[in-house]
């Protein structure tokens, strides 16, 4: 798994899926301030990169969840992912809506599934873990058994590590926050100097400040 860390962690940077400004933070949505930003869609538009994403997904799924019967993608970022995933490994397919359809059947799993059916969940990018285990709820609540989840990246954020603890829901990733960390100086596109300030700011990123 380092190497696909570090792998995936170079991709990311490579085509600027993930950006760090440890002196310029990045605005997010919850008003909390951030030398990272992260849009793992973009692998979607290199065939190189979204094939070892979907491929290190598979393998990482038949190593960890032999019994898969379904792929689930959480939506929006991880259908894509999902879907190709599902195709690999010829399995069904189904993705969760962030809330129901106000209009027609009112669907927040759209694709066919049965109760009892064992799913692995896809994500693309795990911060609070919030959204992605609202997912792990709706699949439950249909009677399916969710297995775990895997996803692109993790911010390592103690918050999700207990909220997937608590919600019992295994999760893998395939790179991390410390791996890009430590691929970036590496590559010397961030200074040691910047290291101790980009990891403050995983332990408490509500209170962080540049």
């Amino acid at each position: 798994m380092k190497n696909i860390e570090k792998n995936i962690a170079r991709y990311l940077i490579q085509i600027k899926a993930i950006k760090l400004e440890p002196t310029n933070p990045f605005t997010w949505a919850s008003g909390w301030k951030s030398p990272i930003y992260c849009d793992n869609r973009k692998t979607l538009s290199y065939p190189e990169i979204r094939t070892y994403v979907r491929d290190s997904f598979c393998e990482l799924i038949k190593e960890k969840f032999i019994d898969v019967e379904v792929i689930a993608g959480v939506a929006t970022g991880a259908i894509a992912q999902g879907a190709l995933v599902a195709e690999k490994l010829g399995l069904p397919f189904v993705y969760i809506r962030s809330s129901a359809k106000a209009h027609g059947m009112e669907n927040l799993i759209e694709g066919d599934i049965a109760a009892g059916q064992k799913v692995v969940v896809i994500e693309d990018l795990i911060s609070t873990g919030g959204s992605s285990l609202k997912a792990v709820e709706a699949l439950r609540e249909a009677g399916c058994e969710v297995l775990g989840m895997v996803a692109i990246f993790s911010y390592l954020f103690q918050k999700s590590a207990d909220a997937f603890l608590e919600s019992k829901c295994s999760l893998y990733t395939l790179s991390n926050y410390n791996a890009l960390i430590d691929y970036a100086l590496e590559s010397n596109y961030i200074t040691q100097s910047d290291v101790e300030n980009l990891k403050k700011w995983r332990v408490d990123p509500a209170n962080w400040k540049a």
